[in-house]
């Protein structure tokens, strides 16, 4: 399989489809442990400079209304609203000869009563974290809830008339606009650096994190391990994104949290304290001619795929709506809530937009043949995520 065929609905991806990754992406925060450590297992960046080739940011031709300082003018907008996080934890809690694991990242102030927002990641799976503000300022910060799977976590520090961000709109940017990150990469803290927006909607697959549930905005501004829970600005200083992680070993290939997706969990994780979401319990893959060759040799030819394209259910959980509804590995997804599919993300999305408890119509291709099923959707399980 290739890197972009393997995707979950709302289940955790098999051994065989985490090979399918090909890319080696690196969540952003510093990681501390004597040498050096992993919260969540993500690949580390090495916390020592290295002499790397240089390269050029392909930047818009002109700057906004001809100010030349508009990135130092948006920084000043925001930037002391811009915190560093700590987060620590023992790996084998209660336990001789526990490992204390350390993390650094960023986040950013969104209410004035000490509202913080930050990657998931950067919390480490940590209760409280240690915040400390562009002025020094220290506090104890209370993680109120964290979304694996979309990487976002809210923090609430003890404090009032705190500067906060201006949200911007992520759903009215373009590739080729300005694009500026602030955060703590390797320890490093208040760092200010400047690209494009190079794309939007990157699909978790495409990124190599389909476990994830997030659209994606791809930006060749210089980020790095620390700059994790920071945010990306556009030019007038309002923040459109929150910047999560890197490809390894490549440059200029940076991905952040749209800010409306960022902010819809937060409102959810403070509300709740947990993110209530629809699931099937499948896994499934884009279909291709790749996908279609293996499922007929592991098969030994009981499944036979006449679909030119769609979404191949490639196993069903058990006791699982899915299941329930009669869903078989194999089948080819066509359509779903009336909508023709082509790609495991959009079936994705298809499900997240979906209320619990509501029928989800599908459309599938089975043996040559197209089915019509009603699948009712059910409560994400805890255990899965």
């Amino acid at each position: 399989m290739t890197k972009d065929q393997s995707q979950m609905t709302n289940n955790k991806p098999t051994m065989s489809q985490n090979s399918v990754v090909k890319k080696s992406v690196t969540y952003l925060s510093l990681i501390f442990m004597g040498a050096a450590g992993s919260l969540l297992g993500t690949q580390l960046l090495p916390n020592r400079p290295e002499l790397i080739p240089p390269s050029v940011a392909q930047l818009p031709a002109q700057v906004p209304s001809g100010n030349i300082n508009f990135i130092a003018n948006a920084v000043d907008r925001t930037g002391a609203a811009v915190v560093r996080i700590d987060a620590a934890r023992a790996t084998r809690a209660r336990q001789p000869g526990a490992r204390v694991v350390r993390g650094t990242g960023s986040g950013f102030i969104i209410e004035p009563d000490g509202l913080i927002l930050t990657n998931a990641h950067v919390t480490g799976g940590a209760d409280t974290v240690n915040v400390t503000l562009k002025d020094g300022r220290k506090f104890t910060g209370r993680v109120l809830g964290r979304d694996e799977l979309t990487d976002v976590a809210v923090v609430r520090i003890q404090a009032n008339d705190l500067p906060t961000v201006t949200v911007g709109n992520s759903d009215n940017l373009r590739p080729g606009e300005w694009a500026i990150a602030i955060g703590n990469p390797l320890g490093l803290d208040n760092t200010v650096t400047a690209g494009i927006i190079s794309a939007t909607g990157r699909s978790s697959s495409d990124v190599g994190v389909p476990d994830k549930r997030v659209g994606f905005i791809q930006t060749d501004a210089a980020i790095n391990p620390g700059n994790s829970g920071g945010p990306l600005l556009n030019q007038q200083g309002q923040v459109v994104g929150m910047n999560t992680a890197i490809i390894g070993g490549a440059q200029g290939l940076g991905f952040a949290i749209p800010i409306n997706r960022a902010q819809q969990i937060a409102e959810q994780l403070v509300a709740k304290g947990r993110i209530d979401r629809a699931y099937l319990g499948v896994q499934m893959a884009t279909l291709n001619d790749e996908i279609r060759e293996t499922l007929a040799q592991e098969s030994n030819g009981d499944v036979t795929i006449s679909a030119n394209q769609g979404v191949v259910v490639l196993g069903v959980e058990r006791n699982s709506p899915a299941a329930a509804a009669g869903i078989r590995p194999g089948d080819v997804i066509q359509q779903i809530n009336g909508q023709q599919v082509k790609t495991a993300d959009q079936v994705q999305q298809a499900v997240e937009n979906s209320q619990i408890g509501v029928n989800i119509p599908l459309e599938v291709s089975r043996n040559g043949r197209n089915i019509q099923l009603s699948v009712r959707a059910g409560e994400f399980p805890a255990s899965a995520s």
